[in-house]
């Protein structure tokens, strides 16, 4: 496979990752283009997924995605190997096996800029540009030029060399000012999210009032049990897709009389993938019996299927005295969760505990 090559886009993307774009849209890109991306690795904190970013890692073209572990959308990208990896400025080109990254190159094609930072504990020389920097390891014999001052540019060492950059970042231009920007280390944490589209429904917040109803904050919606399914086409619109509900045939078989008949007919789900929710409605009445709120949390069977469902649930009226009960049950795909039951909720547990 040859060197990939990708458009540079200071403080808004590389190639066709855009900064703020949710991750789901990033694996549907990825998954469209299976030759490009042939190699993909998904980190994530596993006993804490909030914890840390959620980064798609493509080892063989020397960069990453890093996702904000909340929102699932991109606030920064990495370029960790830039002999692998050519990426397109204007009509220049910098980066891969045959075009040398080195301070000078990177100078003369975007130009002066504020002087650098140098971070003395590893030894790091990092430009900055809005959206974008560069991070230059200094040689041990050349470090004691770079300390207790700001380094000169264009940076030249004394016996002539200068130095290759080792990693790209690109983020939102709204950070820093004056040489300051996302480099290295703790700085990493800088990055930020750029505001979502006008207009835009992801992560929309729904409110729930358990037993009653879901209530949609930007697009006003509200779905309660019991609708029928031309109620809920009115309120969201066509389904993404309609599944029935698999059934234990060990339940088929214990059950006897209207129960056996209830256990046959098939309850079926509306599935709303960009809403990150399911509807069950019944199979003899065709009403709402059920809603599934999707996290997509990593590591679960059902990540990435759906995008995050941002639910806020009022669950006032049980503070006092919440009856929950504890089960054991194996998922369609066969991951063992853990059920929390209060009231007319359900919570899905992952193995770690996290929800």
């Amino acid at each position: 496979m040859g060197t990939l090559t990708l458009d540079l886009r200071p403080g808004a993307g590389l190639g066709p990752f855009l900064l703020g774009m949710p991750v789901c849209d990033a694996f549907a890109y990825i998954d469209q283009h299976p030759d490009t991306f042939d190699a993909v690795q998904v980190k994530y904190h596993d006993e804490e997924p909030l914890l840390c970013d959620l980064v798609v890692s493509f080892p063989n073209h020397g960069f990453h995605l890093r996702f904000e572990p909340r929102s699932q959308r991109l606030r920064l990208i990495e370029v960790f190997e830039v002999q692998l990896l050519q990426m397109r400025y204007a009509t220049s080109s910098i980066g891969g096996a045959n075009i040398a990254a080195t301070f000078v190159a990177v100078y003369a094609l975007f130009g002066p800029t504020f002087p650098g930072t140098y971070d003395m504990e590893r030894c790091i020389y990092t430009l900055f540009y809005p959206g974008l920097s560069f991070a230059f390891p200094i040689p041990p014999q050349h470090a004691v030029s770079c300390q207790g001052r700001e380094a000169e540019l264009p940076l030249e060492f004394p016996d002539g060399t200068t130095p290759v950059m080792s990693r790209v970042c690109v983020y939102d231009s709204s950070i820093g000012g004056c040489g300051v920007g996302v480099g290295v280390g703790s700085s990493l944490k800088k990055a930020v999210l750029p505001p979502l589209p006008a207009g835009s429904l992801y992560l929309e917040e729904i409110h729930v009032k358990l037993g009653i109803e879901l209530s949609f904050a930007t697009g006003g919606q509200t779905l309660t049990f019991g609708l029928s399914p031309q109620d809920v086409w009115t309120e969201l619109g066509r389904p993404c897709g309609i599944q029935k509900k698999q059934v234990d045939p060990m339940v088929i078989h214990s059950a006897s009389g209207s129960k056996q008949r209830t256990t046959i007919c098939g309850d079926y789900f509306y599935n709303y993938f960009t809403r990150g929710i399911d509807i069950l409605f019944d199979g003899q009445t065709n009403r709402i019996k059920k809603f599934v709120l999707h996290t997509n949390f990593p590591g679960h069977t059902d990540f990435n299927s759906y995008i995050k469902c941002n639910f806020i649930i009022d669950c006032r009226p049980f503070i006092y005295a919440p009856k929950l009960e504890f089960g054991i049950e194996e998922s369609r795909c066969g991951f063992e969760l853990t059920s929390i039951s209060s009231q007319n909720t359900a919570f899905d547990l992952r193995p770690n505990g996290i929800k």
